[in-house]
């Protein structure tokens, strides 16, 4: 049952090898396919990733670790013969996806720079090739599996031939609705935010560095310690506000006022590459005052009552009220953000969320709740737990779908190791013996051993 895997230990642990082992590792290549190499770092990056991440190390774990290696080389390099496409946007998306699971996880972007001694750009920038590569090694994969179907009988017998003590443990899922009210900023501190940034502007014009202006006043401190500098992005990795201003700019010019949901910016343009550019900006704020925090809260309160007084359903006062588009149409129910189903495992919530699902029966309406989300709008929300499951073996009955991608995970797996044999008959392979020669293969790499050394 390896394959029912919680996603986000996939994907902790790739940016987690990425990020803590490199500095560790020598680079030294250990192997050839095709037109890949194979290095130590990587290999020696994956498995310090499985390491930080609690999972079982046996004697062959890093040999195994190796042979995933050799097995994604074999895929990267049909994939390029075979002209498999991803797109920058595919690349972006993927990125924010998984940036998004970490600051979640660390509570800030600075707390995760913080953590890693690097800036969200450099991040970004050091997963952009291995993100590209995953994605072609994907897309070849599919291509190999298309058309593959796993059947009822298929699931069952699969889901049979597990031992019982050896059925995965899944964790306790949470299905949540909410309805959102977020605190209105008044005019008077959307002007104050404005003019600050003309302000900047105009100093800008007049001669003052844009760097200088953004260390001192820009209120992104991530970036405002690098004289607001963000690195090199494409148009899918920042706000669509952010990205439309910033490639009308020339190199040196400072764009218009642009709003986002973080708030009021000025940008300046370093550089741009094809579809790239390279941005420092100032964040100003508006200051929330008490009155709109109180007018949301209100709002939110009167809500709370046509729900408990039956005048409305919550998903009736989510469709008419909730300022939260995402779930606006589908009674407010929040959705996994990365399988799109409705449950969500507890350990995958955000903390302040956690505490509040935690303390609700099924079917129990949370007190209103301050929005606390780094980056979100000051507001309020009121949470609803529709379902709960407990922690508990894997059952047809129950996880059916976990069982049955499982069942299609295996059926795609025995295609691979099929394509994998004929594939290395057809591959030039050189692989350093050293590396190689004590390990137990489920492949047999030994005539591919560089006789020379």
């Amino acid at each position: 049952m390896k394959y029912i895997r919680n996603i986000l230990v996939i994907l902790t642990l790739v940016l987690t090898g990425q990020l803590a082992a490199q500095k560790a590792v020598l680079d030294e290549v250990i192997g050839v396919i095709g037109n890949e190499i194979v290095t130590k770092a990587e290999v020696e990056s994956k498995y310090s990733g499985m390491i930080s991440q609690g999972m079982t190390i046996t004697d062959n774990s890093r040999c195994e670790v190796l042979e995933d290696v050799l097995f994604s080389k074999m895929l990267l390099n049909q994939a390029k013969v075979d002209s498999i496409e991803v797109t920058e946007g595919q690349v972006d998306g993927e990125m924010n996806r998984r940036l998004r699971y970490f600051i979640n996880q660390f509570g800030s972007e600075q707390a995760l720079e913080k953590y890693y001694d690097k800036s969200i750009s450099s991040i970004r920038e050091e997963m952009r090739e291995s993100l590209y590569e995953q994605l072609m090694i994907q897309g070849m994969q599919s291509k190999l599996t298309s058309g593959l179907n796993v059947t009822p009988a298929e699931v069952e017998d699969f889901y049979n031939r597990i031992p019982e003590d050896s059925l995965p443990l899944i964790n306790a899922e949470v299905e949540i609705a909410q309805i959102i009210k977020y605190a209105p900023i008044s005019r008077e501190a959307r002007k104050e935010a404005k003019d600050k940034l003309r302000e900047f502007k105009q100093r800008v014009e007049n001669g003052e560095k844009f760097s200088t202006l953004a260390v001192l006043y820009s209120e992104d401190k991530g970036s405002a310690v690098r004289g607001g500098e963000i690195g090199f992005v494409g148009r899918a990795e920042v706000e669509p506000e952010f990205g439309a201003a910033s490639f009308k700019l020339k190199a040196g010019q400072v764009s218009p006022i642009v709003e986002t949901r973080y708030g009021f910016h000025i940008i300046q343009l370093i550089e741009r590459r094809g579809d790239r550019v390279n941005v420092r900006h100032i964040l100003i704020r508006p200051k929330m005052d008490q009155i709109g925090l109180e007018k949301a809260r209100s709002e939110l309160d009167s809500i709370a009552d046509l729900i408990k007084n039956k005048e409305m359903t919550f998903e009736q006062a989510a469709k008419h009220f909730t300022d939260d588009e995402d779930s606006k149409n589908n009674g407010g129910l929040l959705l996994n953000p990365y399988d799109a189903s409705s449950l969500i495992a507890m350990d995958d919530l955000e903390p302040s969320l956690f505490v509040v699902i935690d303390k609700l029966e099924v079917g129990e309406m949370s007190d209103i709740v301050e929005i606390t989300t780094p980056g979100s709008k000051p507001g309020f929300k009121l949470v609803r737990l529709n379902k709960r499951t407990k922690p508990h073996r894997a059952s047809l009955e129950s996880d059916y779908q976990k069982v049955k991608s499982a069942a299609r995970g295996e059926k795609e797996q025995e295609v691979l190791q099929d394509w994998i044999k004929t594939a290395m008959s057809k591959t030039y392979i050189k692989l350093d013996k050293k590396y190689v020669e004590n390990c137990k293969f489920s492949q047999d790499w030994t005539p591919y051993i560089d006789k020379e050394e």
